[in-house]
């Protein structure tokens, strides 16, 4: 009599959605607490015998879930027990590619790679951006995000979009004009900005350099997108690398590559719209990460020099 109860209890699911954490670690009298306290369940006592009759008190799945008020006892139990309603939440860094996004937004959705890859490749969502790629590359906005229990990648990576399009600012539209540029130009040029810089103040000189490298007709002879195009990290870019072919390879072709390398965040994007005024041409990093940057080839290769020579020497 007394399981026919406990059962009666169960109810079916329903209401507004509630979000509760679990502790790593709780038992499931502490969940069972932080259910009564969230107002899911009343006296806990009889809860928690209910949980163990069903035999499902054991092995509760820690995270934020987002449960239904009146969702019932059954249903309380069983997404406890199975993780059903937990939250999932993901981070994706500024200057992440889809090559980083892509497995930790399959971890975090639980679901496959291959699925996840296509829906990066959602050819409505690439009409609506105007992106001339295969891929949604650069257009998932580097943020947190929290999706509900059983959201699919391909409504996942349309939120990500949907922040890319809440960021980008509507009065940028003229100042691509006044420059010339497409969109998709400025976050190629932007995701480059992001991968190179490692302080914050030296991005819109960064974005200067390719500027200025873009009117001068030069080679725009960046790095990361020789690290994209090789499809690998290597830690340091050999003059074999160099060669690789690939539109992406910005030493091997002029102007900027077919699209985005990376996501960048919003600094990068406005560097790229809005550059400094500086008449330079060419930058190295320091060994501290700051770039020096110079006007003519003679003035940056002397500053190589001097740096291997501090280098050398252990300043």
């Amino acid at each position: 009599m007394l399981l026919v109860g406990l059962v009666a209890c169960a109810g079916s699911p329903h209401g507004p959605i509630v979000r509760v954490t679990i502790p790593p670690g709780a038992s499931f009298r502490v969940a069972a607490d932080s259910l009564h306290h969230a107002g899911l369940v009343g006296p806990t006592r009889i809860f928690r015998l209910y949980a163990q009759v069903t035999g499902r008190d054991r092995d509760i799945k820690a995270g934020t879930y987002g449960l239904q008020r009146d969702m019932g006892w059954s249903a309380l139990v069983q997404a406890l027990h199975l993780g059903e309603g937990l939250e999932r939440r993901v981070t994706i860094p500024e200057g992440w590619s889809l090559r980083e996004i892509v497995p930790d937004l399959s971890t975090a959705l639980g679901a496959p790679a291959e699925s996840v890859e296509a829906a990066v490749r959602d050819t409505s969502l690439l009409r609506e951006l105007d992106v001339p790629t295969p891929t949604l590359e650069g257009y998932l906005f580097p943020d947190t995000y929290v999706f509900a229990y059983g959201t699919s990648p391909r409504a996942a990576v349309r939120e990500m979009v949907h922040r890319f399009e809440q960021v980008w600012d509507p009065q940028w539209d003229d100042r691509l004009q006044q420059l010339a540029m497409s969109r998709n130009d400025i976050i190629t040029l932007a995701s480059i900005v992001e991968k190179e810089a490692r302080l914050p103040e030296e991005r819109p000189v960064i974005a200067a350099v390719y500027h200025n490298r873009l009117k001068a007709q030069m080679p725009l002879q960046a790095d990361p997108t020789v690290q994209y195009a090789l499809g690998e990290h290597h830690d340091r870019v050999t003059y074999h690398d160099l060669e690789v072919a690939s539109p992406y390879n910005t030493y091997r072709n002029r102007g900027l590559p077919p699209g985005p390398i990376a996501s960048p965040g919003r600094a990068s994007i406005e560097a790229a719209l809005y550059p400094a005024t500086v008449p330079y041409l060419y930058f190295v990093a320091d060994t501290d990460g700051h770039h020096e940057f110079r006007t003519t080839f003679k003035e940056h290769k002397a500053a190589k020099a001097e740096i291997r020579r501090e280098h050398s020497s252990g300043r």
